[in-house]
């Protein structure tokens, strides 16, 4: 084995690595830049060629990375999923729902999952929702938010159903349905947005409200 080629392909290697990191870097700043001025500025009003400017990078650079205006709202709604920290908010979820023996106890974690995620997450969501009215892109994303949510409440739900911890007479789809109203956007805007509540007030009303509805006494 000829020595030589190691020394050749580790410049290469370190190369490739450090772009990769260079781009998420981009990524992740043009993502922070667009949702400012899609949340001052509106959909319409934004343009990628604005995007490009305040972020310092080439519009051709966003097209390519993000296809357009409705990837970029796509990305960031899914960027803010993931919450804050290295493990994504819903693995982290479903690690302690797996762990945990206390069903008060996954729900009060569910609760503070979602003042984790909701200022992330429900603004662009709303966003998302009023666009939707006269932009078909929108109308298709906002009924892809809504489904994605959905079927990561039904996960939730099936996980309580399966260990015997929802109340009596409750379905998983019941508790799915429950689980949804109190994940929706709509309810962040009007107790958080409007009514100025903190967001461990919102938790605790959250994690009271799932607790009654869904778990034995």
């Amino acid at each position: 084995m000829d020595p030589d080629a190691d020394r050749v392909k580790a410049p290469r290697q370190y190369d490739s690595t450090r772009r990769r990191d260079r781009a998420r870097r981009v990524g992740a700043h043009i993502l922070e830049v667009a949702q400012g001025l899609f949340l001052r500025d509106g959909y319409g009003l934004t343009t990628v060629a604005a995007v490009a400017a305040a972020a310092g990078v080439s519009a051709e650079t966003i097209y390519k990375t993000f296809g357009g205006k409705p990837g970029l709202i796509r990305a960031i709604q899914q960027s803010g999923l993931t919450g804050v920290g290295p493990v994504p908010a819903p693995e982290r979820s479903d690690e302690m729902s797996a762990r945990e023996m206390d069903p008060r106890a996954i729900v009060r974690h569910w609760a503070e999952l979602t003042i984790e995620v909701a200022p992330r997450v429900a603004p662009i969501t709303l966003l998302v929702r009023s666009a939707a009215a006269t932009d078909p892109d929108m109308a298709a994303l906002l009924s892809e938010i809504n489904d994605q949510r959905l079927t990561r409440m039904h996960h939730n739900a099936r996980r309580l159903a399966d260990r015997g911890l929802l109340r009596h007479g409750m379905t998983t789809e019941q508790a799915r349905d429950v689980m949804y109203a109190y994940t929706a956007p709509e309810l962040y805007e009007i107790l958080v947005s409007r009514q100025h509540w903190t967001l461990d007030q919102f938790a605790e009303f959250v994690f009271r409200g799932l607790a009654a509805e869904l778990l034995a006494d």
